[in-house]
């Protein structure tokens, strides 16, 4: 059960030219990967985002935290964090983090399964990245309540 609010889900796999977007269902019980946005200006980023929020009906955002297995803080996780932030402000919205450690590895190991070619898995990957993401938010009974730790904890 959620602690949340009904309404539709965007989880981020952030990239600084790509970002995967997964879309849960309005009852958050299911993860789908929506697609992968190429950045460009701020501009136009923030006005995809926005329309993003109208068009599915977004009530809040996950933003995966590329964390260190130690549970440290990463170059990239930072980067994710300030998108996050700048997410919110320009949405509306409350964001999430969560922890996405092995969620790409995880993602191109299911699309190499499958036996797709590497142009084929690299279109397919972060948005699968993102889903993978929002499964686990999904199913975690620490929804947003803290940043990730170490993986021994």
């Amino acid at each position: 059960m959620s602690e949340h609010p009904p309404g539709r889900l965007a989880a981020i796999d952030y990239g600084t030219v790509r970002i995967g977007v997964a879309v849960s269902n309005a009852s958050q019980t299911l993860a789908s990967p929506y697609e992968i946005y190429t950045r460009r200006a701020l501009d136009v980023d923030a006005g995809y985002f926005r329309r993003l929020v109208s068009t599915e009906g977004i009530t809040r955002f996950v933003v995966g935290l590329p964390v260190h297995t130690d549970g440290r803080e990463s170059q990239k996780s930072l980067e994710a964090e300030a998108f996050g932030k700048w997410l919110g402000e320009i949405t509306g919205l409350p964001v999430d983090y969560f922890d996405e450690r092995f969620t790409t590895a995880a993602a191109e190991e299911i699309l190499q399964a499958q036996g797709l070619t590497k142009q084929r898995r690299k279109e397919r990957l972060d948005k699968l990245a993102a889903q993978i993401l929002l499964t686990a938010y999904l199913e975690s009974p620490l929804r947003g309540a803290a940043k990730p730790g170490a993986l021994d904890d």
